[in-house]
């Protein structure tokens, strides 16, 4: 595992760009997202919504979504078969060309993996529905589409394939 930009691991608090698995929006000055995105992009797919505001002022507000999914609506094509690879992009990032490269020769190796890649500025409600803040960022869902694995960054072609090992098992 390394310790910083595009690797995929464990979560562990303060180490960027581990792919972990998620399921909790923040919202903050390092988070883009709000509260109505989120419900509008995931409500439906969600099994249990839940919202929590800190106490006194200045508190945080977090949704957390329980079983929330991704499927064709949200992605814009139907996911693959036993994994998905999902990368935001945007159109001038050089990171985003390579990560493309990696994942479309991960998604060609393995048979019922598919590679989708959205364009970041066109799907803002997405984006901050699911707390991207830069590009790319690497989603790894499993064949039920759920989120299991999550990076920031250009991944490494093993990482990828470990990460991807998760999700098909």
């Amino acid at each position: 595992m390394r310790a910083a930009g595009g690797g995929f691991g464990r979560a562990d608090a303060g180490q960027p760009g581990i792919l972990r698995p998620s399921r909790t929006l923040k919202r903050g000055n390092d988070r883009i997202g709000t509260c109505a995105d989120a419900r509008a992009v995931l409500a439906t797919r969600a099994g249990r919504t839940e919202r929590r505001d800190g106490g006194g002022t200045g508190g945080a507000v977090r949704e957390r979504v329980d079983q929330g999914r991704l499927g064709a609506p949200e992605l814009g094509r139907e996911p693959g078969e036993r994994a998905t690879l999902v990368q935001f992009s945007s159109a001038f990032c050089a990171p985003c060309r390579a990560t493309r490269r990696v994942l479309a020769d991960v998604a060609a190796l393995v048979p019922g993996v598919a590679h989708v890649e959205i364009d970041a500025e066109d799907n803002l409600p997405l984006v901050r529905a699911l707390g991207v803040v830069r590009t790319p960022t690497v989603l790894v869902l499993d064949g039920e589409g759920r989120i299991v694995r999550r990076a920031a960054g250009q991944p490494r072609k093993a990482d990828v394939i470990a990460a991807l090992g998760e999700a098909v098992a």
